[in-house]
């Protein structure tokens, strides 16, 4: 026990002591770039199934169907 505890006050030492973190302003304008390519790269996904979806219902009800 006596050595996850000495694990434990190790690790907040080095947090607090040897990380460097990033300033919140740099954080925050990270995190809106990480936000704004996410709903672009899901619209583009979201895209590209749509026209999928309805070349393989075309593909089904002309081709298939006939």
């Amino acid at each position: 026990m006596a050595g996850f505890i000495n694990y434990i006050q190790e690790s907040y030492n080095e947090l607090k002591n040897h990380v460097t973190w990033t300033p919140l302003a740099e954080a925050q304008r990270l995190m809106v770039v990480v936000a704004v390519f996410s709903i672009i790269f899901s619209l583009a996904i979201w895209g590209v199934d749509s026209v999928f979806s309805n070349v393989i219902k075309l593909y089904f009800e002309n081709v298939v169907g006939a």
